[in-house]
């Protein structure tokens, strides 16, 4: 196995450790070909390559972190992007953090009356889940678009 770190020397002397696209890869858990997308999008950059691997600098790690909290949070990568200055500095707006834990609290009460009516239908002793009022109300809210499927916005929500 080839030593997927590098020391080299700068022009004044001092050393730096370069990571290659696997290294990176390993240590964030996300695939190469992933790397290559989000430096496509300009949310991470090489610093280089050694042959044909690409190199990074240790920092991307930190960054992609923070890439991989907002992807959690529900934003989209162009909102990410938004959230690095042009000199890769973080530049978060605390206002649109705030709204997206309100809409993590309304989609946590959605998943919570969504999870009783299943706990709900599972236990009713109903012939059948059809007849169940209960299941009736869940269906009902499902075919207006109360429920959203994951990943799924309701309109005017």
């Amino acid at each position: 196995m080839t030593d997927m770190t590098e020391t080299t020397e700068t022009s004044d002397a001092t050393e730096t450790t370069q990571l290659d696209i696997a290294e990176v890869s390993h240590r964030a858990g996300v695939p190469a070909s992933t790397l290559r997308y989000y430096e496509e999008k300009g949310l991470i950059s090489s610093t280089g390559r050694r042959g044909l691997r690409r190199q990074y600098d240790p920092g991307v790690l930190e960054r992609l972190a923070l890439i991989a909290l907002g992807r959690t949070a529900g934003f989209s990568l162009d909102e990410i992007a938004d959230m690095f200055a042009p000199d890769g500095r973080p530049r978060i707006d605390r206002g649109m953090l705030a709204a997206k834990a309100d809409e993590l609290d309304h989609r946590i009460r959605e998943l919570g009356v969504l999870r009783d009516s299943l706990r709900h239908a599972a236990a009713c002793p109903a012939p059948s889940h059809l007849e169940c009022p209960t299941f009736r109300r869940l269906l009902d809210a499902a075919a207006s678009g109360g429920v959203a499927a994951p990943g799924r916005r309701i309109p005017g929500r």
